[in-house]
C-alpha cells in the first residue's frame, strides 16, 4: 500500500480503513498488556501518530520490544478512533517493518531539552526536531508564498549568476573564486598574481546581490524576481549575520520609489497572512516555547498599514526622543538596529518605510534626488527586527550614473553592460531586496538567524 503523510492521516476519521505510514520514532512506550504504544513523526506535521503495536506481532519480541528513539519504521495497520485526550486517531499495526534503528548510547537526540547552541553542532539532525522541523516547513510556506506573490502578479523569476565580477554593494567583502594554485600563483612582470591564467581570466567572486544582473532582465521583461542565495564576506558574529543566505530581489521597469515601497509593503503582508494560514500549528508551538507574544503581533502586522517618513524626518525624531542611543544619531549616519526599533516599535507602533537616504552613504545605482543630497532609497523597517527590506529607484540618466560611479570610485568600464541600458532604451525602474532568513526569524520568532537556515555558514564555520 502507498505511504500516506501522517498530517493526513490525523485528519481523517473513515475508522477502519487501512493506512501506511513510515517515520521515526519519537518514543515507544510499554503497556503490561503486552503491548506498546510507539509515537511516530514523518515531519510532515508537527504532531505524532500514536502506533499501537500488539505483542502478537511476527517481530514484536525479537524487534519492536528493543525499539528506542531515532528509529526508522514503516507501518500498516487500522485505523481507529483513539480513546485518548491527546489526539483524535491512532493505528494498530498489523505490520511493522524496521529500517534502521538508532543506539541510544550514541543517538544525540534523546526526550530532553538540548539547546539551540548544542544543536547547531548537530545540523544533520536537528530537523528531526520539533523545532527545527518546524522552522522547516514554515521556512517552505514562506518560498511558496514568495513564488506565489511575484507569479500572480506577472513577475518572470531569472536565475541571475552566483559567480560575477561586480560588486553590487561596493563593500569589498567578498569571497573571491580561483582556480589558481594558492601556494605557488602565476605572477606576471610587475610580480601581481596573473588572474589572466586563472579560469575566467579575470577575478571573480560569489555575488552578493543578483540586482545589476536582474535590472537587465527587468529592461527587457518589465517585471521580474530572483531567488537565490548570496554571499558576504563579513567577520559578522552575531545573531542577525550569516554569510551565506538567500535573497528575494524583484525589479520593475517604468517604476518609481513609490511603487516600489507599495510592492514590498504588499509582499511583506503576503507573506504573514500565508504563514498565519498555513502554519497555525508551527506558529502556535513558536508561540508557546519561543516567544510567546509571536501570533499576537503577526496577526496585528498582516494588515496593519505602514508608516512613511524621509531619513531626515526620521533622524528628527531620534535626535528629539532624549534616548541614550549607544550609537549617536546625527544626519549622514546609518540608522542601526536600535534606532530602527526605536521608530517601529516606540514612536509609531507599526512598520515604517524610511525614504531618501544621504547619497554619501548608499551605492551608486541609487537615483540621485533633486537636492543633489539625498538618493531615492528604502528601508522597510518592521517592529522587533528593524530593517527587513533595503530598495531604490535605480539611476537611468547615463550622466548622472557616470557622476556618481566617478565618485564612488567605480570604474565605469568594469561595468560598462550596466551602463549601456542607460545608453540603449533607458527606463525609470526600481527594486528592492529582501534578506530571507530575517523574514523566517521574523514569522518563527527564533532569536539567532543560525538557527533558520539549515546549514548556517559563518565566520569559522562550514560543517556539514
Amino acid at each position: 500500500m502507498k505511504r500516506q503523510l501522517i498530517k493526513h492521516v490525523l485528519t481523517r476519521r473513515d475508522y477502519g480503513a487501512t493506512v501506511t505510514v513510515a517515520g521515526w520514532l519519537r518514543s515507544r512506550r510499554e503497556s503490561k498488556g503486552g503491548f506498546s504504544f510507539l509515537l511516530l513523526n514523518d515531519g510532515s506535521c508537527l504532531t505524532e501518530l500514536q502506533v499501537v503495536a500488539d505483542g502478537t506481532l511476527p517481530n514484536y519480541t525479537d524487534e519492536l520490544s528493543h525499539l528506542t528513539t531515532g528509529a526508522a519504521l514503516s507501518v500498516t495497520g487500522r485505523l481507529v478512533e483513539s480513546p485518548g485526550s491527546g489526539q483524535s486517531v491512532e493505528v494498530h499495526a498489523t505490520e511493522v517493518t524496521v529500517h534502521g534503528e538508532a543506539d541510544p548510547e550514541q543517538y544525540p537526540l534523546q526526550k530532553k531539552r538540548m539547546s539551540f547552541e548544542r544543536l547547531r553542532e548537530l545540523a544533520h539532525l536537528r530537523p528531526r526536531t520539533n523545532t527545527f522541523g518546524a522552522v522547516a516547513r514554515v521556512r517552505n510556506a514562506l518560498m511558496a508564498a514568495t513564488h506565489q506573490f511575484f507569479q500572480t502578479r506577472d513577475f518572470v523569476c531569472v536565475h541571475t549568476p552566483i559567480i560575477t565580477g561586480s560588486d553590487c554593494e561596493g563593500a569589498g567583502d567578498m569571497f573571491a573564486v580561483s582556480t589558481l594554485d594558492p601556494e605557488h600563483p602565476p605572477r606576471g612582470a610587475d610580480g601581481c598574481i596573473d588572474y589572466e591564467q586563472d579560469f575566467f581570466a579575470r577575478r571573480t567572486f560569489l555575488t552578493v546581490s543578483g540586482q545589476l544582473e536582474g535590472e537587465t532582465h527587468a529592461c527587457a521583461l518589465g517585471r521580474i524576481y530572483t531567488f537565490g542565495p548570496t554571499f558576504r564576506a563579513e567577520n559578522s558574529n552575531t545573531r542577525r549575520h550569516l554569510s551565506e543566505f538567500w535573497m528575494v530581489e524583484p525589479e520593475m521597469a517604468f517604476a518609481d520609489l513609490s511603487d516600489d515601497a507599495d510592492l514590498a509593503e504588499a509582499y511583506i503582508r503576503h507573506l504573514i497572512q500565508h504563514c498565519l494560514e498555513h502554519c497555525h500549528a508551527d506558529l502556535t508551538f513558536f508561540n508557546q516555547w519561543v516567544d510567546q507574544g509571536l501570533l499576537a503581533r503577526l496577526a496585528a502586522l498582516a494588515d496593519a498599514p505602514y508608516h512613511r517618513l524621509s531619513y531626515t524626518e526620521a533622524v528628527d525624531r531620534l535626535l528629539s526622543s532624549g534616548e541614550a542611543f549607544e550609537f549617536p544619531v546625527e544626519w549622514g549616519c546609518d540608522l542601526q538596529s536600535e534606532h530602527e526599533r526605536y521608530l517601529t516599535e516606540q514612536v509609531f507602533a507599526q512598520p515604517v518605510i524610511v525614504t531618501d537616504f544621504p547619497e554619501a552613504i548608499k551605492p551608486f545605482y541609487m537615483r540621485l534626488n533633486d537636492d543633489g543630497k539625498t538618493v531615492a532609497a528604502m528601508d522597510v523597517l518592521l517592529p522587533h527586527v528593524g530593517e527587513i527590506i533595503g530598495g531604490s529607484q535605480r539611476e537611468e540618466r547615463l550622466d548622472v550614473l557616470l557622476e556618481r560611479m566617478a565618485l564612488k570610485g567605480v570604474d565605469p568600464e568594469a561595468y560598462r553592460w550596466y551602463v549601456d541600458l542607460r545608453r540603449f532604451g533607458s527606463v525609470p525602474h526600481a527594486g528592492f531586496g529582501l534578506g530571507f532568513e530575517r523574514m523566517v526569524q521574523f514569522c518563527t520568532g527564533m532569536q539567532n538567524i543560525r538557527d533558520v537556515i539549515p546549514f548556517p555558514r559563518t565566520p569559522r564555520h562550514a560543517e556539514f
